[in-house]
């Protein structure tokens, strides 16, 4: 019954809010239980939650000063997967299982069940961003090539070795990196540059192809190997390639940085889970009522954005208070 009143107000929403699910957003939240699992030294009482187990994720970056840093949070408890309309922060759908349940396993069956609940929001949405915890190229495969949905989603490196680029293809003198970015190389000085965004070309190859233009041509930058030069006139990647790396939205451009940052939109979803609806501590247990707790809790913002647009009041449709 809470999912139907769920659908409902998503369905409510696309005929209020003109191009809701353009961009959508998709994350797994952690939601701790502060009972204990099941233990053989402990008692049987009413403070266990038998159905939560433990789940970790872990999170990358670089410093300020170029050294890489990493931390790995784990909690006992269970795992909200979220996807979320990133322009007006919003969900579209949800579901929650135990912590350990795989973020990329439930987003493949989560875009399924949107397809087949809402197919005019799936076929509406242009882009869908998401952490490098989703990369995966199945993933990337199931949203451009069925549903033409450009996947905007971080990359982890999966090069082992030392080498920090490659050959692309049969170009003597154009090498790439695990994110992407594509180089030219001077034959005379070795001087690498990294190659202009020159955009996307759907019906170019099976799936398209990225344009990349020579930088010395475009910026008017002096090479000594220009006339030589086999790529001067500009090339074209097939993104078949390697799918994760090569994706509709070019990694290198600046789109794909803007587009990517729209995913913030789903962890203030999840702040105002915590801070306005009261998970960030609470003494529910069991799965089921973790379930319905949370289907209530997103009905409620839903049907809040709801009653505020209809009353004329757009811009507080994610506020639970009405202002004095």
């Amino acid at each position: 019954m809470i999912n139907k009143i769920f659908d409902y107000l998503v369905n409510e929403l696309e005929e209020l809010l003109p191009g809701f699910g353009k961009n959508l957003s998709i994350d797994g939240k952690a939601i701790s239980s502060l009972s204990t699992g099941e233990s053989k030294d402990t008692e049987e009482d009413g403070r266990r939650d038998l159905d939560a187990n433990w789940g970790k994720k872990e999170y990358k970056g670089i410093r300020e000063d170029g050294t890489a840093w990493s931390k790995v949070v784990s909690w006992f408890g269970y795992r909200l997967h979220l996807i979320v309309d990133t322009d007006y922060e919003l969900p579209v759908a949800y579901e929650l299982t135990k912590a350990s349940t795989s973020e990329v396993k439930q987003a493949h069956k989560m875009i399924d069940e949107l397809k087949e609940v809402h197919p005019e929001i799936v076929d509406g949405c242009e882009t869908l961003e998401a952490d490098r915890g989703y990369d995966d190229t199945k993933l990337f495969e199931k949203l451009w090539d069925d549903l033409e949905i450009k996947p905007v989603i971080d990359i982890r490196n999966m090069w082992k070795g030392s080498d920090n680029t490659r050959q692309l293809l049969y170009y003597e003198n154009i090498i790439y990196d695990y994110k992407g970015t594509v180089y030219c190389v001077c034959m005379e000085t070795g001087k690498e540059r990294e190659m202009c965004v020159g955009g996307f070309e759907k019906d170019r190859k099976t799936h398209g192809t990225l344009k990349k233009l020579c930088p010395a041509k475009h910026y008017g930058i002096e090479c000594k190997y220009m006339d030589k030069c086999q790529v001067k006139q500009g090339i074209r990647i097939d993104i078949d390639i390697d799918r994760r790396i090569f994706t509709p939205i070019d990694r290198a451009s600046y789109k794909w940085e803007r587009t990517y940052n729209k995913r913030t939109a789903v962890e203030r979803v999840n702040g105002r889970l915590d801070e306005s609806f009261g998970f960030e501590k609470h003494y529910i247990r069991g799965i089921k009522k973790m379930r319905v707790r949370c289907g209530i809790a997103l009905c409620v913002m839903l049907a809040m954005a709801v009653g505020r647009i209809k009353e004329g009041q757009a811009e507080k449709m994610r506020s639970l208070v009405q202002s004095a």
